[in-house]
């Protein structure tokens, strides 16, 4: 059973994975309609994995005799000045994330908790992916500079990304 502690933590993680659902849905719409379809199908695929990680962390909540609660999500940002700025956005978004992770760790460790904390390893080192992906992601934008005709290129490397994300 999980403290009252774990289980409102939890239930915040909750929230803050299925808002980052709704922040990459967001971005594939606005890259889809900018042409940017290897883009939109990444952020895509960003968006059901964060929904994954929701209901990995939900499924745990559950399992452990807590209460998961489904709350109100806040409106995601719809308009981007350039992919630059997006992957900006999703570069700060996945380090808040990773905070977050470290902040219900600590709480783990806090609440002796050990099963909890076991169970977050694999967001921890979900996380050094992403930030990672993110990063690797904005060399890539900041090599192209203002080539316009490079991101017809970039589109299609972040597209190969997809399949190996998804080999891992």
């Amino acid at each position: 059973m999980v403290s009252i502690n774990i289980e409102n933590a939890l239930n915040k993680q909750i929230r803050i994975e299925a808002e980052s659902s709704q922040i990459y849905l967001s971005m594939a719409c606005w890259a889809e309609s900018k042409g940017f379809e290897g883009v939109a199908e990444f952020m895509f695929a960003q968006a059901d994995e964060e929904r994954e990680h929701m209901l990995r962390l939900l499924k745990y909540l559950t399992e452990r005799g807590g209460k998961a609660i489904i709350s109100e999500l806040s409106k995601p940002s719809t308009d981007y000045n350039s992919p630059k700025q997006m992957f900006e956005e999703v570069f700060e978004h996945e380090i808040f994330v990773s905070n977050s992770i470290n902040e219900l760790v600590s709480l783990t460790f806090e609440e002796k908790d050990f099963a909890t904390h076991n169970f977050l390893q694999w967001y921890v080192a979900e996380q050094i992916e992403e930030e990672s992906t993110a990063r690797t992601i904005l060399d890539k934008i900041n090599l192209i500079g203002d080539d316009r005709s490079g991101f017809y290129l970039f589109d299609k490397d972040v597209r190969s990304m997809i399949a190996k994300h998804s080999a891992q």
